[in-house]
C-alpha cells in the first residue's frame, strides 16, 4: 500500500528572535500565529502553525515534522522503525500542545537530524492573511514544502526515508557546479515533486527549506523584498530541470538557506519515471559572486573605449 507523508512543520532554534520575526513576516510573507516570551509560531495557510521558532544558541533546525494521514499510518510507521532497531520516543502532551497536533513520536534520522512523526494538526480559527504575498502558498496535500537534509551517509539516509518513512524516488541530479561535485537524491511522499532531498554533509542540519507560492510575480516580489532587507542572495533567479521550479535562494538569519519558488510540477506515482539529470538548472541559479563578476566584466567592456558601436548601444 502506498504511504503518504508530507512536511508538516519545521522548528528552528534561533539566536535572534526579533530578526527572525522581521524576516519571516516582511521577507517570506508569513504571519504570526501565536507568540510567547521566547518563541513565536508562524502561519502560511489554514493551519494554526507551520513554523515554531524558539530562542536558543544553536541557530539551526530543531525539528523536522513529518505528517502522516492518521493514527493507523503513524502506528504502521512506528512498527517499521522499531523493527529496524530505530529508537522512537512518544512526545509528551505538552510537546503535542506546543506543536498544535494530536499525537507525535520523536526519532532521529541516520545523520542525527531530529524528526517528529505526527497526525491531527490544529486548524486556525481565523483565515490566513499575508501582508505581502498576493497569491497564496502551496500546501494542502503537498505539505509545507521541502527540505534538503544533511546526510553523513546518503545511502543510509535514503533507505531510512524510503524504507521506513515511506518516501519514493523522484529523481537524482549528478553534476559539477562551478567546480563543486553535486549528487542529490530527491524523494516524494505525495504529489509534491520532492519533500525531502538528500545530498552530503552540511554545516547546518538542512541546506535549505522551500516555500512555494501560486503566483509567479510573488517570487519576484519576494526577491525584491530580500534585496531591500539586505538579505544575502545566494543563487539568482532560475529554473530547475527536475521539478521545473522557478525560484531563488537566500540566507535566513540563522545561516541556512531558503528557496522561494513557483510553478513546480507534481508527481503521479502511476506514471512517474525517475530520471537522472546532469545539470542543476535549465537556466539561472547562478552564485551571486559569479553573476556579479560577469556583470562587472560586461560593464567594464562597455565603458573601456571598445568602439562607437558599443557606446551607441547605451
Amino acid at each position: 500500500m502506498q504511504r503518504n507523508v508530507r512536511l508538516g512543520y519545521l522548528g528552528f532554534e534561533v539566536r535572534d528572535l526579533s530578526a527572525w520575526e522581521a524576516f519571516a513576516v516582511d521577507v517570506l510573507g508569513l504571519d504570526i500565529g501565536d507568540r510567547g516570551d521566547d518563541w513565536l509560531a508562524l502561519r502560511c495557510d489554514d493551519w494554526a502553525q507551520r513554523f515554531l521558532v524558539t530562542q536558543g544558541p544553536s541557530d539551526d533546525v530543531a525539528v523536522l515534522g513529518w505528517e502522516v494521514d492518521d493514527e493507523a499510518a503513524l502506528d504502521a510507521a512506528l512498527a517499521r522503525l522499531r523493527a529496524a532497531g530505530v529508537e522512537t520516543t512518544r512526545g509528551s502532551d505538552e510537546e503535542a500542545r506546543l506543536r498544535r497536533v494530536e499525537r507525535l513520536f520523536k526519532v532521529r534520522d541516520p545523520a542525527g537530524n531530529p524528526c517528529e512523526l505526527f497526525f491531527g494538526a490544529d486548524r486556525a480559527a481565523a483565515p490566513f492573511h499575508s501582508r505581502h504575498v498576493r497569491s497564496s502558498f502551496v500546501t494542502g496535500a503537498q505539505g509545507l514544502g521541502h527540505v534538503v537534509v544533511s546526510a553523513s551517509d546518503p545511502d543510509q539516509s535514503r533507505r531510512f526515508y524510503c524504507d521506513l518513512l515511506g518516501f519514493r524516488l523522484s529523481d537524482r541530479i549528478v553534476c559539477d557546479v562551478y567546480g563543486h561535485p553535486v549528487d542529490i537524491t530527491f524523494l516524494h511522499g505525495g504529489p509534491r515533486h520532492h519533500t525531502v532531498a538528500i545530498g552530503g554533509r552540511q554545516r547546518k542540519r538542512i541546506h535549505h527549506f522551500l516555500l512555494e507560492v501560486t503566483g509567479m510575480d510573488d517570487v519576484g516580489l519576494a526577491y525584491d523584498r530580500a534585496l531591500r532587507a539586505r538579505v544575502r542572495i545566494v543563487l539568482t533567479l532560475g529554473r530547475h530541470p527536475n521539478d521545473r521550479m522557478f525560484s531563488f535562494y537566500a540566507k535566513t538569519p540563522s545561516g541556512f538557506e531558503f528557496e522561494y519558488g513557483w510553478g513546480a510540477r507534481t508527481v503521479d506515482d502511476a506514471t512517474w519515471m525517475p530520471t537522472t539529470y546532469d545539470h542543476i538548472s535549465e537556466w539561472g541559479h547562478h552564485p551571486v559572486a559569479v553573476a556579479g563578476a560577469t556583470t562587472t566584466e560586461k560593464t567594464n567592456e562597455r565603458t573601456s573605449g571598445t568602439g562607437g558601436a558599443v557606446r551607441g548601444d547605451r
